[in-house]
């Protein structure tokens, strides 16, 4: 079995940390391959810079190879997924305090899983059925 890296966990503690203090996560993508799924249009010099914050994002999910989420670009919902390989740093845009990391080479042979659709939570639940019991 081999060892799950430390990187998406520090990546967590980091977005978490900007959350506690009220500050915007920040994180850093190295558009290295078709792997990383972002608007290529704001895509400079080989890197893009993604607002992950919970207010700027729908759906986020930070996992141990993947980080996925839905956002707005330009008015427009885009699904985003990026390989955690690619992070090159996470951190806080009002102080710029976070962690860099180097830039891996992403797996071919690994699919991506299904990034959230925008439309996925929009439905609403039914209404909950109250009854008195006697």
């Amino acid at each position: 079995m081999s060892e799950i890296s430390t990187k998406p966990y520090m990546i967590r503690a980091i977005h978490q940390w900007c959350v506690d203090n009220s500050y915007t996560p920040y994180l850093a993508v190295a558009v290295l391959d078709d792997q990383v799924k972002v608007p290529r249009e704001f895509v400079k010099d080989g890197e893009i810079v993604l607002n992950i914050g919970y207010g700027a994002t729908k759906g986020l999910d930070i996992g141990n190879d993947w980080i996925m989420f839905s956002a707005r670009f330009s008015g427009t919902a885009r699904d985003i997924v990026v390989p955690v390989g690619a992070v090159i740093s996470i951190f806080a845009r009002e102080t710029g305090t976070g962690m860099s990391f180097a830039p891996e080479p992403t797996t071919p042979p690994t699919e991506p899983p299904t990034a959230p659709t925008s439309e996925a939570g929009d439905k609403p639940k039914p209404r909950p059925k109250l009854q008195v019991i006697k």
